[in-house]
Parts: C-alpha cells; structure tokens; sequence
C-alpha cells in the first residue's frame, strides 16, 4: 500500500508531536513543512528528516504530492489557513480550537461539508482507551441515568508574571484563554462521554495576574525567569475561570481550569455520577479509571486490553501494565482520522471517535456561551 503523504503547516510544541503521532502510524509519511519564513522552515525540516520546507503555508497547499495537511497555526491563523487547505480540495486535522468564534467554525464546518473533505480536529483525551472504554459503558446502561457531571483541568505553565505566550493575547487566541484552551478539552471531554450536549452555561472567569512582562514570543511551555528587557502588558484574558452547565437531560454540571495552579502540569479530570454507579478520571493517571458504589466497596479499573469494550480495544498499543499516556491518545486519534482518510470514497454517517469539525463547531458555541455569560453575568443558551 503507498503510504499516504502529509504536511504539517507550524512546527511549534503542537506541530512536533503531530510529526512524532504520525510516524508511528506507520502508512503516514510526512513529506513536508511550513512556517513562517525559509529559514526556520529548513531548520525544523533538517530537525526532523523531513525532505521539503516551505516558506509560506501556500507552496506547501499547492504541494502536488501533498494529500492532508495538519494546521499547528495559533488560533487566529485557522480560518484563513483551513479555507485555503479545503479550497485546495486536501483533506485536514487542525488543532483546536477551530476557530475564534463560532461563526468561524461554522464556515470552515460549512466548507469542508461542501468540498467532502475528511476533517478532524485535536481533542484527543477523547481517545485514551479508557475514556472510550467509559463512552461505551455509559452506552451500555452500566452508569445508569446521568445525574451530575464534575471536573476541572488545572495548569501552572503560566504561573509567573514573567511566562507570556501568544495565547495571553486575544488578537492570537481569542476572547477567552483559559477556557478556549483547555476548558475547550473538558467539554468535548464531558460531551463524547456522556452522549449529551451542554445546553445552558453560567460562567465566572477572572484575571489573576493583572499586568505580565513580556520579553518575547516563546513556545508553549517554555520558561523566561527573570528577563532583562521586557515591557508590562495590561492582561485581557483569564487565567481562572469556573462554569456550572446543564446537560441536555437535565443533568446539573460545573468545571474549572486554572493555568496558574503551582504544581498542577496536565491535572484533566472527571467525574460522572449516574443512578447506578459513578465514574473517575485523571488524565494524569490516564491507566485506570474509579468506579464508585453505594452498596459495595469501590473499584479502580486498570487499562487492560483483555478487559475492555471490544469497540475500543484497536485503541490499546500494550499489554496492560504498561503505561499509555497524552502522545498515546493523539496517535490514536490520528489512527482513527487516518482510517477514514483511507476510506474516504466509502465513508459512512457513523459519527467517528475522532473529533471532526462538526465537534469543533459546537465546542465553539459552547465556548462562545461562556464568553457571553462572564459578560452579562446570567445564565446563557448554547446557541447552536
């Protein structure tokens, strides 16, 4: 079989592990980058043994041996990024979010539909082998009725007033920071586990770090201590944010992210109490999974491949004992999007387990609702 041929447009922390994803797929063959000039295009190729570079994200579009292409761009970047790729007639995984608001998503939502190309969007906690091991628990009856839904997702990288990042700036990322960025990942999180749509939001988000010095533009996660030349930027976006939430049936929620929590690295949990059990989650013990019970004593249930759903055993890359973690759940989320890259001609109106743009669009909304309520300070409708 030809290996298919991909190109990866942004090179940053995002961009290196979706080189790092795909090479293990195996029937992917990165075959080119871009990035913002020629210089750091031909370093990063060189870094990675990748053949072409690019200086513009258009050459690499217009690339003839390129049939997907991923955009590891900052947020502001997708629309017109995605647009051009789609036009192209390339099919697209794009990091989240999808776009700064939902009207944007909406359009690319809308494009892809119109030129049939096979999209997927990043949000890959969805694909750890126990959280799909969950969905399909809940699927079964085993939960019971969903009654509540709790978590949060807490960070410490920009703890200090010295860490800045594009993402602080909303011109970059948005309205929204804290919650656009991994609140994003605890929706999409809630919404695939338990089948049900956020419906109605309230929302308290906050600045805690009012003014940060910003010496330069540095990738994700990087550290500048104690900078000698830096200017004092006026901060707009949030570094706290907690949201109650209503589920479709009903069903009372509330989450919380924090990316000044010290300590706290990638801490994405939760939890789901239903009229039968509950369950447990922590990203950061992405293995096992609690179940709790009123009559019983509870249980944690280790990843073991012989003991999950079969729908979600071709996600388990080892025996069980033998730690899965975060760049597990993105291979296989590009595991699951590149089957239906290969079966394209044949696809089906099965909903994927990866996440496609029709996910990136209602998180949008869900974002976007949040946005809302900060503002207005009441509860708001997901408008979808």
């Amino acid at each position: 079989m030809e290996r298919i041929k991909v190109g990866i447009i942004g090179t940053g922390f995002v961009g290196t592990v979706h080189i790092d994803a795909l090479r293990r797929l195996g029937f992917v063959e990165v075959v080119a980058v871009a990035e913002a000039n020629e210089e750091l295009a031909q370093k990063k190729a060189a870094d990675f043994f990748i053949p072409r570079a690019y200086g513009n994200y258009h050459d690499l579009i217009n690339d003839p041996d390129v049939q997907v292409i991923h955009n590891c761009t900052p947020n502001h970047l997708h629309l017109e990024i995605n647009t051009a790729i789609i036009q192209a007639g390339k099919h697209i995984f794009s990091e989240k979010p999808l776009g700064m608001n939902r009207f944007e998503s909406s359009k690319m939502l809308e494009l892809a539909e119109k030129y049939r190309v096979v999209h997927g969007v990043n949000f890959n906690y969805r694909m750890y082998p126990l959280v799909q091991d969950m969905k399909h628990r809940i699927q079964k009856g085993e939960l019971g009725k969903v009654n509540l839904i709790h978590g949060s997702y807490l960070q410490d990288w920009l703890f200090y007033e010295t860490d800045y990042n594009w993402r602080i700036e909303p011109k970059y990322g948005g309205a929204t920071r804290a919650i656009g960025d991994i609140g994003s990942h605890w929706c999409d999180l809630a919404q695939t586990l338990t089948g049900l749509k956020i419906t109605k939001v309230f929302a308290d988000l906050s600045t805690v770090i009012p003014v940060r010095k910003k010496s330069k533009i540095v990738e994700t996660f990087s550290e500048n201590r104690e900078p000698t030349d830096y200017e004092e930027i006026p901060i707009q976006s949030e570094d706290w944010g907690a949201v109650l939430i209503r589920l479709e049936n009903g069903a009372s929620g509330v989450f919380y992210v924090s990316q000044i929590s010290a300590g706290r690295k990638c801490c994405l949990n939760i939890e789901i109490d239903g009229s039968n059990q509950s369950f447990y989650w922590n990203q950061e013990e992405g293995d096992r999974m609690w179940i709790g019970y009123r009559n019983q004593p509870n249980a944690y249930f280790m990843r073991d491949p012989n003991q999950l759903d079969p729908k979600c055993r071709g996600y388990v890359l080892a025996p069980g004992g033998h730690p899965e973690g975060w760049l597990d759940s993105l291979k296989n989320s590009l595991l699951a999007y590149y089957r239906a890259v290969l079966d394209a001609k044949n696809a089906s109106n099965k909903k994927p387990d990866y996440a496609t743009f029709h996910d990136g669009y209602d998180i949008s909304c869900i974002v976007d609702a949040i946005v809302e309520s900060q503002q207005k300070g009441k509860w708001v409708k997901v408008a979808r």
